[in-house]
């Protein structure tokens, strides 16, 4: 009943909307596994396909089977009786988001290959080699999207802790068009409840804590492997004493409080010299050099460019995944684009994205790159 319940609270659409084509990205989780249910329930036949981008070959993925995910997934396209696919998208997956990864860490930036994966794969490289034919791809992200006369916008989910739209803030504005998120609108704990009920064998898998590249294997081993080691000094910023030795810059981030090897800590990695090989770092479990109220931006990307955003100054924004969002301006002038917080806010890491929203946090408006700042 809880089921019917639910599930009344879609839309009934025409008949002549059934006659789109959906395909649908599933991993295997109970987030994607559970909009092939709720698709069918709105009277769609979406076709179902299973990425492999794992890079199983690679001694460093080794740890990330694809096959349970598979077997599930296949279970889920027989049950809801859809066409299924397993594709292959390493090499693309290598050769965009991998690379993207290692240039960035070898530049001192921290990457976000979730944002790259999205932009590259989900939505990029699969709708290049197999999506074309369809109307819409589906996947089980928690995002919620509507249309004007401009065109089609993000907006951000009902679960606002589960919200994934700051992973989707630079997907072009063409891929945002023909997105779906039949998920969106659903709370978590629904979507756990809603697998249980149909029964699926995803219903009580854990989370994913990122794509496979991120989640299964160890983010220092494959940097060491890739990019390798580079020792230098650890310096404490405000004495300028040298406390230590790090294997490489690219081994730390902005914020970073684990894997210092020092004593006498907490230390947090406060700010870092690329040229010189240099981490800086800054004692205290609230050191005041963690905190900086601008955050200058590179690549200022919008979701919509139908939409005018010229005289766009008051924002809410993020700096990494989380429920908060921080209030800020956002400034575009001879001294190039940056977004002033309201408050000073901790471990602006450049290379890393800033979303930008609407002051009611509904819509996802886009996103910039963090630059480095002009004194490094």
């Amino acid at each position: 009943m809880f089921v019917l319940f639910l599930l009344s609270f879609f839309p009934t659409f025409a008949p002549k909307f059934f006659s789109m084509k959906i395909a649908a990205l599933v991993s295997g989780g109970v987030d994607s596994s559970v909009t092939i249910p709720l698709l069918k329930k709105q009277g769609y036949d979406p076709h179902i396909f299973y990425i492999r981008i794992g890079m199983e070959d690679e001694p460093a993925f080794m740890d990330c089977p694809a096959e349970e995910d598979i077997e599930i997934t296949n279970w889920i396209a027989k049950k809801y009786q859809c066409k299924m696919d397993v594709i292959d998208l390493q090499k693309e997956y290598w050769s965009t988001v991998v690379k993207y990864t290692i240039d960035s860490v070898q530049k001192g930036f921290t990457p976000n290959p979730d944002i790259m994966c999205n932009l590259l794969i989900k939505f990029g490289a699969f709708n290049d080699k197999y999506g074309k034919e369809y109307d819409r791809i589906a996947t089980g992200h928690y995002a919620t999207r509507y249309e004007t006369k401009e065109g089609a916008f993000l907006s951000t989910a009902t679960d606002k802790i589960k919200d994934q739209t700051y992973f989707l803030s630079q997907i072009t504005p063409d891929q945002l068009a023909k997105a779906m998120f039949p998920i969106g609108h659903i709370p978590k704990s629904e979507v756990r409840k809603l697998a249980e009920e149909m029964k699926l064998p995803s219903a009580h898998r854990p989370d994913s804590q990122g794509i496979c590249f991120l989640g299964k294997i160890n983010y220092t081993d494959f940097i060491k492997k890739y990019v390798g080691e580079k020792p230098g000094e650890i310096i404490e910023l405000e004495t300028g004493k040298i406390l230590g030795e790090h294997r490489g810059f690219w081994f730390h981030t902005i914020g970073q409080r684990r894997g210092l090897r020092l004593g006498g800590g907490p230390w947090f990695v406060v700010k870092k010299d690329i040229k010189k090989n240099i981490i800086y770092v800054s004692n205290g479990y609230d050191p005041v050099a963690q905190y900086n109220d601008t955050i200058p931006l590179e690549n200022l990307h919008f979701l919509n460019t139908n939409h005018d955003y010229s005289k766009l100054n008051d924002i809410k924004f993020k700096i990494r995944h989380q429920p908060e969002f921080n209030k800020g301006k956002l400034i575009r002038d001879n001294n190039g684009i940056r977004i002033v917080s309201d408050k000073k806010i901790s471990g602006i890491a450049p290379g890393q994205f800033s979303a930008i929203y609407d002051v009611e946090e509904k819509t996802c408006i886009g996103s910039g790159m963090i630059a480095q700042y002009n004194d490094v």
